[in-house]
C-alpha cells in the first residue's frame, strides 16, 4: 500500500527532528565526558582524599598534626603560611600504600582520555561505531575507578595515615581524620563513568532508526547524522 506524499512529508520532518535531538544530546554527551576527563586528573593529583578532623585540642600535650593526605602526597600544616607537602605526582611515585590504588586511577585516567581523543574518529567511522568504543572506554574507566575507591580504605592503616590520624587508624577506620572532598569526587566520578557509558550505548542503538531512509544506504550519512560535532 502507497504512502501518501504528506504523510511522507511528515514522516521526514519526524525523522529529521530526531536526528536534530540525538545530535544535541550528543554534544551534551561529548562536553560531560571532556568534563569528566579534567576531573579524573584533579581526583589524581590532589592531596585531599582524607585529612584531618576539624576539632579543637584540648589537654597540656603537644597538638596532634593537621593536615590532608592524597595518593602521592602528605600535607601537614605548620607555623609557616605555605604547607609542609612531602612526595608530589612529579615524582611519578605514589605513596606505598596506595600504589594499587595510583594505579588503578591512573588507567581510569587513560580510558577517560582515550575516549575524549576518539571523539575525532566521527569524522572518519560511524556514529554508532565511534559511540560504542567510548562507552566502552567509559566502563573501564568507571570499573577501575570504583575498585580505586573500594580498596583506599582498606590502605589506611599504613606509617603515613597514622603519622597523621593517629594510632586508632585501621583499614576502612579513618582515626582522628575523616573523608575530603577529592575521595568524593571519584565516588561521584564512578557514578558519572556509569551514566555516559549507558548514554552512549542508547546513542549507539538508535543511529539507524533516526536516520532518514535515503541516508542508510551511504555509510557517509550515518557518520554525519548522530556525532557531536
Amino acid at each position: 500500500m502507497s504512502v501518501s506524499p504528506a504523510l511522507a512529508d511528515l514522516s521526514r520532518l519526524y525523522q529529521t527532528e530526531f536526528v536534530r535531538s540525538a545530535r544535541a544530546v550528543g554534544v551534551l554527551w561529548a562536553v560531560c565526558t571532556l568534563c569528566f576527563a579534567i576531573i579524573q586528573v584533579v581526583v589524581l593529583v590532589q592531596p585531599s582524599w582524607i585529612g584531618t578532623a576539624d576539632t579543637r585540642h584540648q589537654g597540656a600535650g603537644p597538638a596532634p598534626p593537621s593536615g590532608t593526605l592524597g595518593l602521592f602526597e602528605v600535607c601537614v600544616e605548620s607555623d609557616w603560611p605555605v604547607t609542609d607537602c612531602r612526595g608530589g605526582l612529579s615524582s611519578l611515585s605514589p605513596l606505598p600504600s596506595f600504589q594499587s590504588v595510583a594505579v588503578l586511577v591512573g588507567v581510569s585516567l587513560w580510558a577517560v582520555w582515550t575516549s575524549v581523543l576518539c571523539l575525532c574518529l566521527f569524522r572518519f567511522c560511524s556514529a554508532a561505531t565511534v559511540y560504542k568504543i567510548c562507552a566502552w572506554l567509559q566502563l573501564t574507566a568507571g570499573f577501575c575507578l570504583a575498585l580505586a575507591c573500594l580498596l583506599f580504605p582498606d590502605s589506611w592503616e599504613s606509617p603515613e595515615m597514622r603519622a597523621l590520624c593517629g594510632d586508632s587508624v585501621g583499614s576502612f577506620s579513618p582515626g582522628n581524620c575523616s573523608v575530603h572532598w577529592a575521595y568524593i569526587l571519584a565516588i561521584l566520578g564512578v557514578l558519572d563513568a556509569a551514566i555516559l557509558a549507558t548514554l552512549a550505548f542508547v546513542l549507539a542503538n538508535r543511529q539507524d532508526a533516526l536516520l532518514p531512509p535515503d541516508a542508510k544506504e551511504g555509510e557517509g550519512g550515518v557518520g554525519a547524522s548522530g556525532g557531536p560535532s
